[in-house]
């Protein structure tokens, strides 16, 4: 734990095996130093005065966002990734905004924002069009997807020794997009404004 900048930098996790947040591997945070670049560019660019984001997690980027002034909360179908994410915001001094609910079930009514962030989610879901189906009910400004880019993914899966006789395939990833099939899925339901490709993931923003 360290305190930097009046917040206390704690992050518990569960689920995953390899917490790449918090590693201290110097590629792997080069990595993760241009996925939040990417994402935080697009977040200003927008400037939202409310952002859900659907599929939390353990709140990592909520909480990165509330740090940074945003009005942000966070959802996820696991009681157990929610649980954490509390547990991560008592932990930094933020806010606690999370709760339980699957992509499937968000409403209009309710889960609405000026944006919505889905990070790392569609690649993990059977129903991937239901999902963004269920995302357009609750967009009234701006969304923000990213996925894994295949198969620039596995590949590099492979080249660091991991999941070889899963040819490269990250447990629990049902879903493999190029770039160019995800931009053309997300069209289907969105006007993509911008693309993003931070090393290695497809990052989009629409509307």
């Amino acid at each position: 734990m360290k305190i930097t900048g009046g917040h206390v930098e704690e992050r518990i996790v569960v689920g995953n095996a390899y917490n790449k947040y918090a590693t201290q591997n110097p590629l792997i945070r080069l990595i993760m130093a241009g996925y939040e670049a990417a994402l935080t560019e697009l977040v200003e660019k927008v400037q939202p005065k409310t952002i859900h984001e659907v599929g939390c997690g353990e709140g990592y980027w909520t909480l990165n966002l509330q740090r940074k002034g945003f009005r942000a909360r966070g959802t996820d179908f696991s009681h157990r990734a929610i649980h954490v994410a509390r547990l991560n915001a008592l932990a930094n001094c933020s806010e606690n905004s999370f709760q339980v609910q699957s992509i499937y079930d968000v409403r209009a009514d309710w889960d609405s924002a000026d944006l919505i962030l889905c990070c790392e989610v569609l690649e993990h879901l059977a129903y991937p069009q239901q999902a963004l189906e269920a995302l357009r009910r609750i967009v009234t400004g701006h969304l923000i997807v990213s996925v894994p880019r295949e198969p620039m993914w596995r590949a590099l899966n492979i080249l660091r020794g991991k999941y070889i006789m899963r040819l490269g395939n990250t447990p629990g990833h049902l879903q493999h997009w190029s770039k160019r099939n995800f931009i053309a899925l997300l069209g289907k339901s969105f006007e993509v404004l911008e693309v993003r490709q931070p090393l290695p993931w497809t990052m989009l923003l629409c509307r």
